[in-house]
């Protein structure tokens, strides 16, 4: 059974800006204790150089206005993800000792309470809902026992599994050779997973080609370096933070004008089918180390699958795709690209691409749309939203929303129901807001406001014993 899934990160993701501190008000959308209060909203509030993260309940998202003064004060997550519309996770990265990952319920008065087990959940770069599970996975070194004679070490996939009903964590043991990343496509690249989508029984996930490591560089007698390629292998380390490199590897793709998907039939990974296109580049978008999901099943059935072709942004030519921004379907019940589907979405934005993509409903995707064209001086901002129609390959930008030189954020996922998408806007100039927006006709209205700094998502609640 498919399990709908919600998630959103602490971090606004498009431009940054400072929020004007205000003092809180008066409260219009908390309603008698006990009323149903289904709506849930991550908020962050900093006053009087205090800051608190607190998880508040809400009647509507339609309007109104609510504090933070009787939220559920937490310590905050890297991410927030719903499992269906009984448990919320906060997860935080266990980099650093960063903080502890913790679920949440909501009793029967509509308040809400955090469930007993907490996990030091390690890195991960993308996250989502498989069957009992919330899934997280990344790319790093893998098991010791596999370095070459350099002691390079070959990249695995690392996955974490929260078992949501039982409340336990595990992860996967890298010495099991299904999980190894290296010439995970047959190129001699590692690769890294964007997206993890339930299709049936099944997961869905983009296959991001990385590059050659050190493992890969070397192996099989310098084998998988193309002709030409060769003075792209670093000399010395350098770099920082998700752009860091060693030395002795090739640094980001020899092949961006191709996407490839790799079908999983559980989250064992142990088996897996791959289908490679070459309408589009491959299918994430990118933020520091995280890799946005781009891969989306809609209630028909069919997948599909986008790319903002961010291998443009590239320094090296060669590294830089050709393809512009577009979008491919995999119809319901296939595992093969369908042919006949095709969109050119940087010809419908004027030449503009996007950083983010999330289903809404029907056959409609909301997406946040860069307001310049991707080039390798990455001064574009995303700060302007777009609904694309995969039914008749229309798009159309978002009206109604604060001018784009008071937005500072956006909310990392929006909460979709009835034809409408919520997110959240946080503004230079007042308090953040959720804006509801129509799909039908993409146009946006102002809902709720929180009396906060800043909104990290949204999403919806029913008590356990309802």
């Amino acid at each position: 059974m498919r399990v709908r899934m919600i998630f959103m990160a602490v971090a606004l993701l498009s431009i940054v800006a400072c929020q004007k501190e205000e003092t809180p008000q008066n409260n219009t959308n908390n309603p008698a204790a006990g009323a149903e209060r289904p709506y849930v909203i991550a908020s962050q509030g900093t006053f009087s150089n205090t800051t608190t993260n607190a998880l508040l309940t809400a009647a509507s998202l339609d309007g109104g206005t609510i504090g933070m003064a009787d939220g559920l004060v937490n310590d905050g997550a890297s991410y927030w993800v719903f499992w269906g519309d009984k448990y919320l996770y906060g997860l935080t990265y266990n980099q650093g000792n960063a903080g502890t990952t913790r679920s949440f319920v909501m009793n029967d008065d509509y308040t809400l309470s955090a469930r007993p087990a907490e996990y030091a959940v390690r890195r991960f770069t993308t996250v989502g809902v498989y069957d009992k599970y919330v899934m997280t996975t990344s790319t790093g070194d893998g098991p010791a026992e596999w370095a070459d004679e350099s002691g390079y070490l070959p990249k695995a996939i690392l996955v974490s599994l929260l078992d949501v009903e039982k409340e336990t964590y595990t992860t996967n043991n890298t010495l099991e050779e299904h999980y190894l990343s290296e010439n995970f496509l047959g190129n001699g690249e590692f690769v890294t997973l964007a997206g993890i989508e339930q299709v049936e029984d099944k997961i869905y996930s983009a296959a991001v080609p990385m590059g050659l490591s050190q493992y890969g560089v070397k192996a099989e007698g310098g084998k998988w370096i193309r002709e030409g390629y060769a003075d792209l292998v670093k000399t010395e380390a350098g770099g920082s933070g998700s752009g860091s490199y060693k030395e002795g590897e090739l640094q980001w793709t020899q092949y961006p004008d191709e996407c490839w998907v790799a079908i999983f039939d559980d989250e064992t990974l142990k088996s897996k089918r791959l289908i490679r296109t070459d309408k589009i580049s491959y299918a994430c978008g990118r933020n520091k180390s995280q890799y946005y999901q781009m891969i989306w099943a809609t209630e028909s059935g069919d997948v599909y699958v986008f790319s903002p072709s961010y291998a443009k942004t590239m320094a090296d030519e060669r590294q830089q795709t050709s393809l512009p921004a577009g979008v491919v379907r995999i119809k319901s019940g296939s595992e093969t690209f369908d042919e006949s589907y095709y969109v050119n979405l940087e010809a419908l934005a004027d030449g503009r691409s996007f950083l983010r993509t999330w289903y809404i409903g029907g056959d409609k995707f909301l997406m946040l749309m860069y307001d310049s064209a991707l080039t390798p001086a990455k001064t574009m901002k995303a700060n302007q939203l777009a609904i694309f129609d995969a039914a008749t390959s229309t798009l159309k930008s978002v009206e109604g929303l604060p001018s784009a030189d008071v937005i500072s954020g956006f909310g990392n996922t929006p909460f979709a129901e009835n034809g409408k998408a919520y997110i959240a806007v946080t503004t230079t100039d007042s308090y953040p807001a959720i804006y509801v927006i129509d799909s039908a006709t993409a146009v946006a209205t102002k809902g709720l406001t929180i009396e906060a700094t800043q909104i990290s998502g949204v999403g919806r609640l029913s008590p356990l014993g309802k």
